[in-house]
């Protein structure tokens, strides 16, 4: 498990396919992982990282305050797997009775919340690996 860092997010909307790509690049490291996603994922992002505040909250902030009013933290993010072109994670969450819950989550939501939580973003090592061997 690499632990990643947010280094750049890409919004498209002029090309006919309007890709939006988040690079995560190894924390203190130069492997890279990008990843396409959503417009609303990626404004999300965008907006918490540029200190933007939105005019109601989105759907990751009530997440988050979901999390924490019932007595959870989210403690980090991990995209684990690829699997035919898609990028899988999963986050963990310790409850007030100090039990981890492991939940199934799209890469662009979890590092949506893992922005606004301040936890950290890890990468399984196999999942970098798959991606330089394809793209080799």
């Amino acid at each position: 498990m690499l632990e990643m860092e947010l280094y750049e997010i890409k919004i498209d909307e002029s090309h006919w396919r309007q890709q939006q790509i988040i690079v995560l690049k190894e924390k203190g490291g130069e492997r890279t992982l990008t990843i396409v996603i959503g417009l609303f994922e990626a404004q999300a992002i965008y907006i918490k990282v540029n200190n933007v505040p939105p005019p109601r909250p989105f759907s990751h902030d009530l997440m988050i305050d979901l999390i924490n009013q019932l007595g959870g933290k989210l403690e980090r993010v991990l995209v684990d797997e690829l699997k035919l072109d898609t990028f899988h994670a999963k986050l963990f969450v310790r409850n007030e009775d100090g039990k981890e819950l492991v939940v199934d989550s799209r890469p662009s939501d979890a590092i949506a919340l893992a922005i606004r939580s301040g936890c950290p973003i890890y990468v399984n090592e196999d999942v970098l690996e798959k991606i330089n061997h394809e793209e080799q």
